[in-house]
């Protein structure tokens, strides 16, 4: 790169007056919002009033955030939209490519297009080292006032309901649908193109393997009815006395 081109990068990005973050020139910025050393804003991205943008962030082009939100350090944020007064803690991913792929008539692995968006709603909180991939054939959407906790994974074209929760290490496979108020225990896992009612809770370590159609309590594996489930393992643990 010539010494010309490295003047046109320092004219492109500058540094924020309120905390000397560095933003591209043609982002919207508003002018209360924080941007802490060593963040990045890149083009066309837009913060709403009184985001605060922790250091080590990367905001990626078109990104769009609500006000209030503030956003922890060492963050990447691409392809999304977030909502209003939101919290996005430390090591979040949100907007990268989803895990999809197809064999060729070589058998090769291809990547399949992942070209879409994910859409965070307004008061939602997001743990730290949770990964929300983009979509493919859908927007990846979080509904308003949902709490997802730290080191969930949600993968692409999934969408979650309002005023859902979602414990620690859970992992929700690619094109998931979940109602409003769903509550999901540690370590549950969901296949992928699984249907979830509304107002369900599952109880930690459980697996979906087929929809849930009516509210209730459910755990296992496969996920059944708890009533169902401890007669089950009680049963086993009288089999093995």
């Amino acid at each position: 790169m010539s010494v010309d081109d490295d003047a046109v990068v320092d004219q492109d990005f500058q540094k924020w007056h309120n905390g000397g973050g560095t933003f591209h020139k043609s982002a919207y910025i508003h002018r209360t919002a924080v941007i802490e050393f060593g963040a990045v804003v890149h083009s066309q991205s837009l913060l709403g009033e009184n985001v605060s943008i922790g250091s080590g962030v990367v905001v990626g082009p078109d990104v769009t955030i609500g006000q209030s939100t503030r956003v922890g350090y060492n963050v990447a944020l691409t392809n999304c939209t977030i909502g209003d007064s939101c919290v996005i803690h430390n090591g979040v991913c949100i907007g990268q490519d989803g895990f999809g792929f197809l064999v060729d008539e070589q058998g090769n692995m291809l990547k399949k297009p992942q070209h879409l968006n994910v859409k965070i709603g307004n008061h939602v909180e997001i743990g730290a080292n949770t990964c929300i991939d983009r979509g493919s054939w859908r927007d990846t959407i979080v509904g308003d006032h949902t709490k997802i906790d730290n080191l969930v994974q949600i993968g692409h074209n999934v969408q979650i309901g309002k005023n859902c929760m979602i414990c620690g290490q859970v992992g929700i496979a690619g094109s998931v649908t979940m109602g409003d108020y769903v509550t999901l225990g540690g370590r549950v896992a969901i296949r992928d193109h699984v249907c979830i009612a509304s107002r369900v809770r599952l109880a930690a370590s459980s697996c979906v393997t087929k929809d849930i159609n009516q509210p209730g309590d459910y755990g296992g594996f496969p996920a059944m009815p708890i009533g169902k489930w401890r007669r089950q393992v009680a049963a086993q643990r009288q089999t093995f006395k």
